[in-house]
């Protein structure tokens, strides 16, 4: 089929709008020519809201995980999580949100990361088991670790979210085809700008975060998944391609890492 200016957005948040802010997002979806929302997860409670938001709107596809920029799960909840990807598998697209806590840590840099390491671990463990896609928040020298994780597991399709790193850590999710996804800020920062430039296209998706704010021509807007058309048109111009291409291929990439 061929596509145009269609979108999904690879990573979302959508339990964590107002109910009129979401509902708001899903009746615009269709004028913003976005077909589907990876909706993840921040943990158990939330997991649960994304599943149940996603029996009542099919174009959400639900991933469980736990963020990692809070304190660490207790064993009841680390395991009802696990236990809830089971009895859900056929229901979610992927295992996520999950990494390590690279902001904490810079508020707490006492903080014990294995702990982190061990958490995230079981979710990997539990992807390659499920053979899910990881949805990950891992960026800087986190990701290396991550990485480490993900080869030793044979995790080959690992998704790094609002990535951001080095260019030896860019040329290592090069080589293990893994997926990165950027958010509207790929419209004014720099950093973003660089790594798009670096990563090839077949390996790019576009992603909202929201409800996190975004700044330059977004200030003050809600985040919306309709800011992903100024995130299309900015890949294109870095990549020096005609903007349907962009759209095209970035949909292609989405579909396929996803099995929608």
């Amino acid at each position: 089929m061929q596509m145009t200016k269609r979108l999904i957005d690879a990573h979302i948040h959508l339990d964590m709008y107002e109910n009129e802010e979401r509902q708001a997002i899903l009746n615009d979806l269709e004028k913003a020519q976005v077909d589907a929302l990876i909706a993840v997860s921040n943990h158990l409670a939330s997991s649960r809201q994304i599943l149940k938001l996603a029996q009542s709107d099919n174009r959400i596809k639900p991933a469980i995980g736990y963020h990692p920029e809070q304190a660490l799960p207790n064993e009841l909840e680390l395991n009802a999580l696990m236990e809830l990807i089971d009895s859900r598998l056929r229901d979610i697209v992927a295992i996520g949100e999950v990494g390590l806590p690279y902001y904490l840590r810079q508020d707490n840099p006492d903080l014990d990361l294995q702990g982190y390491i061990d958490v995230l671990e079981r979710f990997v463990q539990k992807a390659a088991a499920c053979d899910k896609p990881v949805v990950l928040h891992a960026i800087y020298e986190d990701a290396d670790v991550t990485c480490d994780l993900m080869e030793n597991y044979g995790i080959t399709k690992a998704h790094f979210h609002w990535f951001k790193g080095e260019d030896h850590i860019v040329q290592r999710l090069i080589k293990n085809g893994y997926v990165i996804s950027v958010t509207p800020d790929v419209v004014y920062e720099n950093e973003i700008q660089h790594i798009v430039k670096e990563m090839p296209l077949k390996q790019i998706l576009v992603e909202t975060d929201g409800p996190w704010p975004f700044t330059g021509p977004f200030e003050e807007s809600m985040t919306h998944p309709d800011m992903m058309h100024q995130s299309i048109k900015a890949i294109a111009a870095l990549k020096h391609i005609d903007v349907i291409d962009a759209y095209e291929q970035i949909y292609e990439n989405t579909c396929q890492f996803y099995h929608l």
